[in-house]
């Protein structure tokens, strides 16, 4: 059975030949203390000594590591060449570079993508001292491209992945909501959240302290800082941020509810016009979302329905990449800010996997926020969530 280090490891050789890239090198230690992120696609473990993960744009699959280790490697089924030493890796390296005389050698760091900067500026002298005086020290450039088409084209099987979490969030869901009672604290919500987490045998797709979010009302911080004992109230909006970590794949979705009032059977005029803004805005923006696509413009489909509606502009981008990690890819669905650097320039791609969630606040009586996962396909996108 193929493993999905096995199929993202034969999608790298593919993006390879598709960037021009003759050789694209991970270079690592001691990962356990400071993992690439990139390791969990390619490789699957952590790694001790010095190890280089070799893929070419000429099928080439090497790994070059500890003697303890060589093992390992092999069983991954991905790496025919499994280079083990003892004393020094820049023997193997350097052979492994004359033979197949690479012309631009890929190697991960990066300006705009934290995914593709794993390579430490200790690891990265150390790799310049190994190539000091041969050719392929010029040869060097940012993987940055390889790596942002890895983590962002998902294959079928991490789509159904990510599927099969988006479902578990959905359940767990449906369970809060059947026990939500007025008089309940944030965290007791929470807490019932996490116990079903443990009942589904999942975890939280972000840190625990902040996932889920829970937010009662209108003074409730909304953010990544997780429930309080704020007491939920009727009249209030209820707000979740919420996610589960299933199979090594992660949702990111959010939910709202409103808790009616003595004598109301539906939500006030005001909380509706701002629920019916953001699916709107939600709606809008997916439709808008199509391979070619850069993210920046579909921000700006959801941003500016929410402030042509009257709100005020949400300060974060409309979305983010998701798959193993909640934030995964390079790109971003968002404004052209500086702290976004280049990702909202980069074209959507068709096996993408990105939320989508504006935002906004009800004065009295608190955050609306809806978030979806969002799968892109060649033709446009479809739900997930």
């Amino acid at each position: 059975m193929t493993s999905i280090v096995q199929e993202k490891v034969s999608q790298a050789v593919a993006i390879l030949q598709e960037k021009d890239i003759d050789m694209w090198l991970t270079f690592v230690r001691e990962t356990s203390a400071a993992g690439d992120p990139v390791l969990p696609l390619i490789y699957g473990h952590d790694l001790t000594w010095q190890s280089a993960i070799i893929l070419t744009r000429s099928e080439e699959r090497i790994a070059i590591l500890g003697r303890y280790e060589a093992e390992a490697a092999r069983r991954t089924g991905a790496y025919p060449q499994v280079i083990p030493y003892d004393q020094s890796i820049q023997p193997a390296l350097l052979e492994v570079l004359e033979r197949l005389q690479p012309g631009r050698i890929a190697i991960n760091y990066s300006l705009n993508d934290s995914h593709a900067d794993g390579l430490s500026y200790g690891q990265y002298q150390l790799l310049c001292g190994y190539l000091a005086d041969t050719p392929f020290s010029n040869r060097l450039v940012s993987a940055e491209s390889v790596i942002a088409a890895l983590r962002g084209r998902k294959t079928a099987t991490e789509i159904a992945l990510i599927r099969q979490a988006v479902a578990t969030t959905g359940e767990i869901y449906a369970r809060t909501f059947e026990t939500l009672q007025p008089g309940m604290t944030e965290i007791q919500v929470g807490q019932f959240m996490w116990d079903q987490m443990d009942d589904l045998g999942v975890t939280e797709s972000w840190e625990k302290a902040g996932c889920p979010a829970v937010n009662s009302g209108p003074d409730s911080p909304v953010g990544h800082g997780g429930p309080t004992n704020i007491v939920l109230q009727r009249g209030h909006i209820l707000h979740f941020d919420f996610g589960v970590r299933q199979e090594d794949y992660c949702s990111d979705i959010q939910r709202v509810v409103y808790l009616l009032a003595p004598g109301e059977t539906r939500a006030p005029a005001l909380v509706q016009h701002g629920f019916d803004t953001i699916v709107a805005a939600v709606q809008a923006a997916t439709r808008a979302m199509r391979p070619g696509v850069q993210g920046w413009q579909v921000d700006a489909v959801a941003r500016n329905l929410v402030t042509s509606a009257g709100y005020p502009e949400y300060m974060y981008g409309t979305g983010h990449h998701i798959g193993r990690t909640t934030h995964d890819g390079a790109g971003m669905l968002g404004p052209k800010w500086e702290r976004y650097w280049d990702t909202p320039n980069y074209p959507l791609e068709a096996g993408q996997v990105y939320t989508v969630e504006p935002g906004l606040a009800v004065p009295g009586y608190g955050y609306i926020g809806i978030e979806e996962d969002v799968l892109v396909t060649e033709t446009g996108a479809e739900f997930i969530s």
